[in-house]
């Protein structure tokens, strides 16, 4: 009989994560801790619980710019090299826990020279961060590969810094590079150089598109930027329609994303936290899914909206009624559309993936 479909067993399984933030990642008692080292005076508790409580409270608003207010907190505590390192290996060591066998962690390194650390440090840190956590976890016999990818400010104007920084760490740790931010107003256009570079020097990047904003947004992350992957991307559902039998349309945006294959990043409980989704029931992943089109669930930000990787899975194990067969899908869909090379993709679906499932299914 095959494992019952529960959180504890799908923490067993292999998982593979394409879209976490860093600075949104942290234990709420390192924050603390960190907050008191540093002279960091803005926290109201100094209780684990209750600020975490906090971040899903400000960030369950329905508000995406609310929801991105919260990270002054996390970022504020992360201005050194040792607190960099620590937040880093923590955040190995806590996916790997999770089951987590392949993440692409990302964050922007000009949200952490507040107090005169140049770019490089900032990264150097964080790889070394990635370093310490994934050799513990591999002590406590969990495996992880952890790839790094550098993310410009999109209301910013150093996208080709972040973009040139993404490429010179690239045999170091660095996988891709990505813009973040409110998308309104802010349109993936105003980076075209930054992406440019990267595409000229053979890299990959992924462009936050389509959450708060709709259907421009994804147009021009693809077909003017260039984008190998959505970072969200539901508002693509807005190029579906669905007539009264039930039969799906899709437009010719929509169309174009599913025959190219192109991955979307779904973060299910924080575009329900940012009101890009009503609740999960409603979330488009299910027809998306259920579409076939390149599907993966990641989760965004694990402290903001209290999620695991396998908590997000089980959420829809409940919600939409998938088997294991569809949670194998969705890793596998993951560790294909994941910037590290295909031999190594290839590896850990057909060493590490299958075989777990296959274990848990028997």
């Amino acid at each position: 009989m095959p494992a019952p479909l529960n959180v504890e067993t799908i923490r067993d399984a292999p998982k593979v994560l394409l879209h976490d933030h860093l600075d949104g990642g942290l234990r709420p008692a390192t924050i603390i801790e960190l907050a008191d080292a540093v002279g960091y005076a803005s926290l109201t508790t100094s209780d684990p619980a209750e600020l975490g409580a906090q971040f899903l409270a400000a960030s369950h608003s329905g508000s995406l710019v609310r929801y991105l207010e919260s990270f002054s907190h996390t970022v504020a505590v992360m201005q050194s090299v040792e607190n960099l390192v620590r937040v880093a290996a923590e955040c190995a060591e806590d996916l790997a826990a999770d089951g987590v066998v392949y993440a692409e962690v990302r964050f922007a390194p000009e949200l952490h020279v507040e107090q005169g650390l140049a770019l490089e440090e900032v990264v150097e840190a964080v790889l070394e961060g990635f370093r310490v956590g994934t050799a513990r976890a591999a002590e406590r016999g969990r495996r992880i590969r952890v790839g790094c990818l550098l993310t410009a400010m999109r209301h910013a104007a150093r996208s080709r810094e972040i973009a040139e920084l993404a490429v010179r760490y690239r045999y170091s740790g660095v996988v891709g590079f990505d813009i973040a931010g409110a998308e309104a107003g802010f349109p993936p256009t105003r980076h075209l150089d930054a992406f440019e570079y990267v595409r000229q020097q053979n890299a990959h990047f992924t462009i936050h598109a389509g959450e708060a904003f709709g259907l421009p947004s994804i147009w021009e992350a693809l077909q003017w930027c260039g984008a190998d992957r959505l970072g969200h991307g539901v508002r693509i559902v807005d190029d579906i329609t669905v007539d009264e039998h039930g039969t799906p349309k899709l437009g010719l945006l929509a169309a174009y994303v599913r025959d190219m294959r192109i991955p979307l990043e779904m973060c299910p409980t924080s575009n329900v936290h940012t009101g890009a989704a009503k609740s999960l029931a409603d979330h488009p992943i299910g027809l998306l899914t259920k579409l076939r089109f390149r599907v993966t669930v990641n989760t965004d930000n694990r402290l903001m909206s209290q999620v695991t990787t396998s908590g997000e899975l089980a959420d829809l194990v409940e919600t939409f009624g998938y088997g294991w067969s569809d949670l194998r899908w969705f890793t596998v869909n993951a560790m294909k559309s994941a910037f590290i090379g295909f031999d190594e993709r290839l590896a850990l679906i057909n060493d590490v993936i299958k075989p777990g499932y296959a274990a848990l299914m028997a």
